[in-house]
């Protein structure tokens, strides 16, 4: 007898799926799994037999041929196991299989029967209501993140004797129901972290505005402990909230990734990644024999932290140059390519020298030619990608000890989202949603100067020797000043203020 069952297989952030094909027939004995399975799935007879005896129900004596079509699209992973035991049950006429075509039937097995937690559930269920399934049937741990999807039924199942009883007398499953919009609202606005506990640095908070309102990347340099990393962690606080397609975009990389909590259904803040300077390219831009997303990629519609960049690996930080302007990074095999989207903001930290002081270092450990080799480490293109360059001033006992708070991140943010509306019906016929997204064409158009403004960046161009990219980077900031001043023109200050953030083209920098 043959029979056919539904999985879904992860290509990308996206899924595609896949008809599990179970013939038994009493011409022989043997078990045959064909369709490109990876060694997980081909050890997948083990777990089932296992499984199906300490259930009541047996692998049959005959002849099982199970092909995973289409065959020339390579499956991984355990999360078929479920789909495959109730194959074999039915194409043995161990149980009946009443509708079993309308569902997307996918869990990994345990030895006693149990299931265990699958990753990609997300884009797994958005694929399985568009190609019409009437719903899907996964681990109990995997209901919450399933449930976004509306119009498809959820059945979250603890062991797979629930889906037999399902399929075999009718038993029902329990349906899973998430308000996903109210879940949503009510988590919105949860931060650990918040500006008011940032003591001084008045001028590092002002660059953070601007960077957040604009979208920019930004790298802070300064001495160890003048509160760099704080800053940092704090600018999620100040990023405008995700809006629902953003959540949903964001939720799909990291359930594909397999980084979502099983209490969590979706990502309701903007992700915050920081990596240690150890990472692997592979393990920053993603890749992989068997593709998987990497660091950037889950800080896509966030923040990416580089704490003390230039420790990192040359050749790591290289590979981002390419992201960082396509906002997707594109990773290629030799029968395949995958696309995973990119689209975060770079917040790197540096200290000015390798003892961390200089030029007022105390024990003279630092040199001129030390802070260069030093610098030397990041090169000038990529560079060229970070918008704002900010000097972090060591913060003095006064301000430490003073009782006052600083103004909260709720505030800020308030100022920011102001900005980003300006910016978003600016750019309402194109697909760009702030100021770092503009390319020469809409410089051109949005960034007019008059004739103060265009002698004071000509001056500047002139004196401090800067590139092409970086003249577009002053105006793209300075149109991001204006719009936080709600200013239709971009006026001399803006620029002015704009050139001040390019730190690493001036002063001691060039000595």
């Amino acid at each position: 007898m043959l029979i056919k069952i539904y999985g879904s297989a992860i290509h990308g952030v996206s899924a595609q799926t896949i008809t599990i094909e179970v013939n038994v027939d009493t011409g022989g004995v043997g078990y045959h799994l064909v369709g490109l399975p990876d060694n997980a799935i081909k050890e997948s007879s083990y777990r089932i037999s296992a499984a199906l005896k300490n259930c009541g129900y047996k692998i049959p004596g005959k002849k099982v041929t199970i092909n995973m079509a289409p065959a020339d699209l390579r499956k991984e992973g355990a999360a078929y196991d479920l789909s495959i035991a109730i194959g074999i049950l039915i194409a043995s006429d161990q149980i009946l299989g009443k509708n079993v075509q309308d569902y997307i039937i996918m869990g990994e097995l345990s030895l006693d029967g149990s299931l265990q937690p699958i990753r990609g559930i997300l884009p797994i269920a958005i694929q399985a209501r568009e190609e019409g399934f009437k719903g899907i049937i996964l681990p109990k741990q995997n209901t919450r993140e399933a449930a976004i999807v509306n119009n498809l039924d959820v059945y979250g199942v603890e062991n797979i004797k629930e889906v037999i009883d399902f399929f075999n007398e009718g038993k029902p499953l329990e349906k899973v129901v998430l308000d996903t919009r109210k879940e949503f609202q009510e988590k919105i606005n949860q931060f650990p972290f918040d500006f008011s506990e940032v003591k001084g640095q008045e001028t590092a908070k002002r660059a953070m505005e601007v960077a957040a309102a604009g979208g920019h990347n930004i790298i802070l340099i300064g001495p160890p402990g003048s509160g760099k990393t704080m800053l940092a962690k704090r600018v999620p606080s100040i990023l405008p909230p995700l809006t629902l397609k953003e959540a949903l975009e964001t939720t799909k990389i990291h359930s594909v990734a397999g980084k979502m909590g099983t209490e969590t259904s979706l990502m309701t803040v903007r992700p915050f990644r920081s990596p240690h300077h150890t990472i692997s390219d592979v393990a920053l831009v993603g890749g992989g024999s068997y593709p998987q997303p990497g660091e950037i990629s889950l800080a896509h519609n966030g923040v990416l932290f580089l704490d003390e960049m230039p420790e990192f690996k040359r050749t790591v930080l290289e590979v981002m140059r390419q992201p960082l302007e396509d906002r997707e990074v594109t990773i290629s095999r030799a029968r395949f390519t995958v696309n995973y989207p990119s689209s975060f903001m770079l917040v790197a930290s540096m200290n000015p020298s390798p003892s961390g002081y200089f030029p007022d270092d105390p024990n003279n450990t630092s040199s001129v030619f030390e802070m260069q080799r030093y610098m030397n480490r990041l090169s000038g293109p990529l560079l060229d990608r970070i918008d704002i360059h900010v000097e972090v001033q060591k913060v003095e006992f006064e301000q430490l000890a003073e009782k006052r708070k600083g103004e909260k991140s709720e505030d800020i943010r308030k100022r920011v989202l102001i900005a980003r509306e300006i910016q978003n019906e600016r750019y309402k016929d194109l697909l760009i949603s702030y100021n770092a997204q503009i390319g020469p064409r809409e410089v051109e158009q949005f960034c007019e100067l008059d004739d103060a403004s265009f002698n004071l960046i000509k001056m500047a161009m002139e004196k401090l020797n800067l590139s092409a990219r970086a003249y577009d980077r002053i105006l793209k900031v300075a149109r991001t000043i204006a719009d936080l001043e709600e200013s239709e023109n971009i006026l001399s200050h803006h620029i002015s203020e704009a050139i001040q953030y390019r730190s690493l083209d001036r002063e001691f920098w060039n000595v």
